[in-house]
């Protein structure tokens, strides 16, 4: 039998799954939760403070093609947390163009999102459907800024890098590990993927607004160099990222390392059961609630080209938090007005990078941004 919600939250009870329903509940938008353990959606679901103000259904539902078709029929917008999204993905988005709903998603696969690029925009705008992976804080903020940059014109290129203090969840350990085994990692470069050198350690670089330099690495490549890829202001893109933890930092190359090191040579069904076992040794538990005065943000961008250059900071807090209510409104203006564009869109092409700050700025999650303009 279809829905009567019109929005699907798929992985409801995970980490970021639970922040997307409070928001949803915010916005008083009913909603489906979806997922494969209906008692523990149920146990997550009700632990929302307030969440019997806004009407809801908890669904178990099995990650299959069919069983996805049948739970999302009749909703037109699924918010999917299930990753990583290489490996749990195609499913979800087969069953959105199935049952014509719009599509997001967390992730931060570089392969996943050129694959679901190639794979699927053609037939989701064939549908007036909007495909948006990577709806998240760790690159959508990181997108905003650049596009405040490219207000300026003269600028093609974008050195851009994220910072956030906090920890992974187990999700975002697993897509560390699957990232690192089956995937290469791209910059963009004269309007062409170029392959990021397979360095040892980590990058050291220049972190706004202190002393001390920060670490970061190419996190698989970053989604920014796809987004911007067909963008005929852009030319070339370099994304970093990194925890404001250095020696979490130090140890992330050193863990890849010893997971590789034990799937050397084994079947690709082997290899994810060594990350799997993996990410749950290193964050077995849910990471703490996000508190406003620890967990901040920080996403750089310096925008040059040859006749101009622009740096963009945008400062904030609770990276999980502005994730779930990226997503939150979504489905909000899904519910009311078509996307910007149609088929395989950005953060900002879907939404709108100014519609995007201001939400966030509403919610009190990021600060005004700082631009410095030097022409």
């Amino acid at each position: 039998m279809p829905t009567d919600k019109r929005v699907v939250v798929y992985g409801a009870s995970g980490y970021t799954g639970r922040l997307i329903c409070e928001y949803l509940r915010e916005y008083n938008i009913p909603f489906l939760a979806a997922g494969r353990d209906h008692s523990r959606l149920k146990s997550v679901v009700e632990a929302v403070p307030g969440i019997e103000t806004v009407d809801h259904d908890i669904v178990e539902v099995e990650h299959s093609l069919p069983a996805l078709v049948e739970a999302f029929r009749g909703a037109d917008v699924v918010l999917n947390t299930v990753g990583p999204f290489a490996r749990w993905g195609h499913p979800v988005v087969e069953a959105c163009l199935e049952v014509g709903a719009h599509y997001t998603d967390t992730n931060g696969e570089q392969n996943w999102m050129i694959d679901a690029k190639e794979r699927y925009a053609a037939d989701f705008a064939a549908k007036s459907l909007v495909l948006t992976p990577g709806l998240a804080q760790m690159y959508s903020i990181g997108e905003i800024a650049a596009n405040i940059c490219l207000e300026t014109p003269g600028v093609d290129t974008l050195d851009i890098e994220v910072f956030w203090k906090g920890h992974p969840t187990v999700a975002s350990t697993n897509t560390i590990l699957t990232n690192a085994a089956f995937a290469k990692a791209y910059y963009l470069e004269q309007n062409e993927y170029v392959e990021w050198p397979d360095e040892d350690g980590v990058y050291q670089i220049v972190v706004p607004g202190q002393h001390e330099l920060g670490l970061a690495l190419p996190w698989g490549g970053t989604s920014h160099p796809v987004w911007f890829k067909d963008d005929p202001r852009v030319a070339n893109v370099r994304a970093l990222g990194g925890v404001l933890n250095r020696p979490l930092m130090l140890g992330v190359p050193q863990m890849v390392g010893a997971a590789l090191e034990q799937m050397d040579g084994k079947s690709e069904a082997e290899k994810y059961q060594i990350i799997d076992a993996i990410s749950a040794s290193v964050r077995s538990e849910t990471p703490p609630r996000e508190n406003p005065r620890i967990n901040t943000s920080l996403d750089s961008v310096y925008a040059s080209g040859p006749l101009g250059r622009v740096h963009c900071l945008i400062n904030g807090n609770c990276n999980y938090k502005q994730t779930a209510l990226l997503n939150a409104y979504a489905a909000a203006h899904l519910l009311k007005a078509p996307p910007h564009a149609v088929g395989f869109a950005s953060s900002c092409q879907a939404f709108g990078h100014r519609e995007l700050l201001g939400v966030l700025h509403a919610f009190g999650l990021v600060l005004d941004p700082v631009v410095t303009v030097n022409n």
